[in-house]
């Protein structure tokens, strides 16, 4: 096995949620009733009070829209030297959903700790493994 080095920002970069918001994400008319502005609003907040530990990214559309709202969660550099891979999470609506979310990011995220099981059950796979498991 051949070791890897990692280099730059890549060391050192936090545990990041990416927050789709594009056709079917954060849409108020597939998913009224549902603040999805507070939920960005609340991901945002975290990631400034976590002193550089926990980063926020938007995307235009992440697929797949059938299990929107999608939360990808990245992990940091050390999770990443751990074997730690971005894991999808679908429906991710809800305070709980965001609750389970945050605290998982702030304790480390994919590489470091495990995921809640509840939060797990919501996994998906990438619209790229989904391509790849048609074939």
């Amino acid at each position: 096995m051949t070791a890897r080095t990692a280099i730059g920002a890549a060391r050192t970069r936090p545990c990041t949620l990416v927050v789709c918001r594009g056709c079917c994400c954060g849409d108020a008319r597939k998913y009224p009733g549902y603040d999805h502005d507070w939920q960005l609003e609340r991901l945002r907040a975290a990631a400034d009070a976590s002193g550089g530990r926990l980063a926020i990214r938007t995307a235009d559309c992440l697929g797949p829209c059938d299990q929107a709202n999608i939360i990808v969660v990245q992990p940091s550099g050390e999770g990443r030297r751990r074997g730690g891979r971005a894991v999808w999470i679908g429906w991710s609506m809800g305070d709980d959903c965001t609750d389970e979310i945050l605290r998982w990011a702030e304790s480390g995220g994919p590489g470091i700790t495990a995921p809640p099981a509840t939060l797990a059950l919501q996994f998906v796979q990438s619209a790229g493994e989904r391509d790849r498991a048609r074939r």
